[in-house]
């Protein structure tokens, strides 16, 4: 009874690819550098655990049958799949292929992420790059439950998410968002005295907590508490409920390449002793994580 769960060696498929070129078994066993008879055996016993001929063989030729013929592309392919491995196994542990999962406050979305992913892809075209868009709370989540490698978060300056390494890409001052329509707009530049009484539209705590306290901790310096009108929390959500006159808003500057009809962006000079926070952007990354790929992410960044 022919086994058809039977394991065919890489071995014997080489063996049937000779003889299938040179349809003739002295031929094929000179090329392998073994002699006749073990070919003509391997070949009878590969027949029998497929269950059928491969090839049809006289005294005087040997034929690939209609199976043969039809299995032969297959097991080329088979085999220079498996002559690529090594080098393939080589190119992973070097970070040069494998898969990299990266996620993204929106705020890089603007400008740096297509920067980065066009020329970290430039040199690594071998590297599948997942995106994934999420907020800082949840990119925490993503890193400790290990389902993303690495992620850009927002945060105040000099502040570290714990038990993360921390990679800074770049440092921002925070402007206002303002309806074009308000008074404050036709000034080409504001005073933190002019828009403290504003209402604001800002993001929740949770998802900014250090850039969140660093805007309450500005107003309160001032004696002011803000006057939230409401919370979103993506940046484009934030921009559009300002266009709607929700209110104003505090956003990094590199949001005013999101130009949504009806609002202008404006810098703010801070007040005696007080300056407007700014906002820093960093790679944030866990440290047990090995990942080669991550290594090669890593490297690009710090040549940014």
């Amino acid at each position: 009874m022919v086994n058809k769960n039977a394991w065919i060696e890489l071995r014997v498929w080489r063996q049937f690819v000779a003889v299938a070129e040179e349809l003739h078994f002295g031929r094929a066993a000179a090329r392998l550098h073994m002699t006749q008879p073990p070919l003509t055996q391997a070949i009878a016993g590969l027949e029998q655990a497929l269950g059928g001929r491969l090839f049809d063989r006289t005294k005087r030729s040997v034929r690939l049958t209609p199976t043969g013929a039809a299995l032969l592309p297959d097991v080329r392919d088979l085999l220079a799949r498996a002559q690529a491995l090594p080098a393939k196994a080589r190119a992973a542990a070097a970070g040069e292929e494998g898969q990299l999962r990266l996620a993204f406050v929106s705020t890089v979305g603007f400008d740096l992420l297509p920067r980065w992913v066009r020329g970290f892809r430039s040199q690594w075209p071998h590297v599948a790059l997942e995106l994934i868009e999420a907020t800082g709370d949840v990119q925490l989540q993503l890193l400790a439950s290990g389902e993303v490698d690495a992620g850009f978060m927002l945060h105040a300056p000099g502040f570290s998410p714990p038990g993360l390494a921390c990679l800074s890409t770049s440092l921002e001052p925070l402007v206002l968002a303002l309806p074009e329509s308000h008074a404050l707009a036709q000034n080409a530049q504001l005073s933190l005295r002019q828009v403290l009484a504003e209402p604001l539209v800002i993001f929740p705590r949770r998802i900014l907590p250090s850039v969140y306290d660093a805007v309450f901790g500005m107003y309160n310096a001032a004696g002011r508490s803000p006057q939230v009108a409401q919370e979103a929390i993506q940046m484009q959500t934030i921009v559009n409920l300002v266009s709607a006159g929700m209110g104003l808003a505090w956003v990094p500057q590199s949001v005013r390449q999101f130009q949504r009809p009806g609002v202008v962006y404006r810098r703010v000079d801070g007040a005696r002793g007080l300056a407007v926070p700014e906002c820093e952007t960093s790679l944030v990354w866990r440290e047990s994580n090995l990942a080669p790929t991550l290594a090669r992410l890593i490297a690009f960044a710090k040549a940014q």
